[in-house]
């Protein structure tokens, strides 16, 4: 079982920068899949990106060149770093890490993009 905590949520004007992150309760080095989810009003939860124990990355097309995910295996971490951002990428976005057959989510945290 593993607990995960984000962070890094605000509020940003359309065009600037934003990068969340995700603590883990344990090594994050053999889970096998971890990525980020993000859930606006009115919406089902969406892909974001991912990131597998290997590094191998895939993106949602709506995110593509304006976000970057990475993980730390030694800080038992990941980030998703979100460049150019838009109005369109105001939610709730949700870390998640996937160990067959499970699957484990943060609590959340808020993204706003407005100026």
């Amino acid at each position: 079982q593993v607990q995960l905590v984000e962070s890094g949520g605000g509020l940003m004007q359309p065009g600037g920068s934003l990068r969340l992150s995700c603590e883990a309760s344990k090594n994050i080095f053999s889970i096998y899949l971890m990525g980020w989810y993000r859930q606006a009003p009115g919406n089902q939860r969406e892909l974001v990106a991912t990131i597998f124990n290997t590094g191998s990355t895939n993106y949602a097309a709506s995110v593509k060149g304006r976000f970057t995910i990475s993980r730390d295996n030694a800080k038992n971490a990941m980030s998703l770093q979100m460049n150019s951002l838009k109005p369109e990428d105001t939610a709730v976005y949700y870390c998640n890490a996937h160990e067959p057959p499970r699957d484990y989510w943060g609590q959340g945290t808020q993204v706003t993009v407005s100026s």
